[in-house]
């Protein structure tokens, strides 16, 4: 009896009801019938990344590139999230790499390590569209600490990817080389090209993730060029819509909430945190920062903001009890019959620290 994992089943459940839609005459939306396997791999017989010459002929590549082809073609619903998520991110990114002088096919690693997503993350603490450690992100210039995290934001990571990559070509004196060793960082590459003495990537014996890492891009950048050819037909409205914003700057002596920032744009807490994905928890600590707020916003900002925060501060003593022997969040929480996470929230408080008498506790956010 043949037994289906739950992702089998979930292909087969997908294309019986492509079948059942095509039978009835209906339009299955962006993901059309697709194609036959075997004739989605009668590819043009020359492909390059960044300029650079695929050696197709080479039949080991070529079973490489067409595996990685054919599974990542595989994953349509995933290609239709990436082709969605496209006009919203690519745009930027585009522009940026243009500006900078680099090649286009560099915005294809962005859709290879994070789909587009601003949170995504790796098991091994990688992180954002451009998927930096931490240690990388700092050396190419991004701020990561508990409050700010610009690897999560599209023009910060793009500006330091620029950065990293015009440095790992310098290293290496080849695009491709650069992406593998972007993969597999610059030392690890170095160590195997001295050790196998060759500084070929298709003939490099490599990481499996990073011996995939090309053939993936390479079948995103095919995908991306011709997505009609391979089933995904979307119209204009199909697209996630692109970014819109206003970017205003922002002054704080201490510790104010988002949804004063909120407030002040005339919008909601999830809107500014969905354009300011850096942004960690609830509050922006003293310094200045430069915040995108829904487009049309910017006008009247500064003048609403001075105001919402002066109000704020002149109530803080209103909204504050102080720590008396005996007390526990909890306690508190039920005295003045609040949620003890809005505790949490409003106080920044870290649970491995006890709380002390004297300690002064927010227990009314205030409007």
């Amino acid at each position: 009896m043949l037994k289906l994992t739950k992702w089998s089943f979930f292909f087969f459940l997908c294309q019986a009801l492509l079948f059942c839609s095509s039978a009835l005459g209906e339009t299955p939306g962006p993901i059309s019938p697709a194609p036959s396997l075997i004739s989605s791999l009668d590819l043009a017989a020359s492909h390059a990344f960044c300029g650079e010459a695929v050696p197709i002929d080479n039949r080991e590549v070529k079973e490489r590139f067409e595996k990685e082809f054919l599974l990542t073609l595989w994953n349509r619903p995933q290609v239709v999230l990436w082709l969605k998520r496209s006009k919203r991110y690519l745009p930027y990114i585009e522009k940026m790499l243009k500006r900078n002088g680099l090649p286009d096919d560099l915005k294809y690693v962005a859709v290879a390590e994070s789909a587009l997503r601003p949170h995504a993350g790796s098991k091994k603490g990688a992180m954002g569209f451009w998927q930096f450690m931490m240690q990388t992100g700092r050396k190419y210039g991004l701020t990561i600490n508990r409050r700010i995290d610009e690897r999560r934001n599209l023009f910060a990571s793009t500006g330091a990817a620029i950065r990293y990559f015009r440095d790992l070509h310098e290293e290496f004196g080849s695009w491709t080389l650069a992406a593998a060793a972007y993969n597999m960082g610059e030392k690890g590459l170095m160590s195997e090209i001295l050790e196998q003495q060759t500084d070929d990537y298709y003939q490099l014996y490599l990481p499996l993730e990073t011996q995939r890492f090309l053939f993936r891009i390479l079948s995103i950048k095919i995908i991306f060029s011709e997505p009609e050819k391979f089933g995904f037909r979307l119209k204009k409205d199909d697209h996630y819509l692109p970014l819109a914003f206003d970017k205003v700057r922002v002054k704080s002596v201490g510790d104010v909430p988002i949804r004063i920032v909120a407030e002040a744009a005339k919008t909601r807490f999830k809107v500014i945190k969905d354009l300011n994905p850096e942004i960690r928890g609830h509050h922006i600590g003293s310094g200045t920062y430069e915040i995108l707020v829904p487009k049309g916003a910017s006008k009247g900002f500064e003048k609403r903001y001075r105001r919402l925060v002066k109000k704020f501060s002149l109530g803080q003593n209103e909204r504050v009890y102080v720590v008396r022997k005996g007390d526990n969040l909890s306690g508190i929480a039920e005295k003045f019959k609040i949620p003890l996470a809005a505790l949490i929230i409003w106080n920044r408080i870290d649970l491995k620290q006890p709380i002390h008498p004297g300690d002064r506790i927010i227990v009314h956010p205030g409007k």
